[in-house]
């Protein structure tokens, strides 16, 4: 399994905390169950973002895959 990039980590760890902050200030819950189970939401909407961050190479290897050059590479055409 690959490691995660910088931007996945960022991309989640903000996912987590900005969406932690706004369902605490709409839900205005005060009780422990509600404060884990917005915790608990957050982690996994923050996994989810950070899953969804294309890798790096991942564009690359989708093209390849398609048959489609990447951009800024000529295809050589048969005449």
């Amino acid at each position: 399994m690959p490691r995660p990039t910088v931007a996945q980590l960022a991309y989640g760890a903000s996912t987590v905390i900005f969406s932690t902050l706004a369902m605490l200030l709409l839900s205005q819950t005060s009780s422990g169950v509600g404060i884990a189970v917005i915790a608990l939401a957050a982690l996994a909407l923050g996994l989810l973002v950070a899953m969804t961050v294309p890798a790096p190479g991942a564009r690359g290897a989708q093209q390849e895959a398609a048959g489609t050059a990447p951009e800024g590479e000529r295809v050589p055409t048969a005449l």
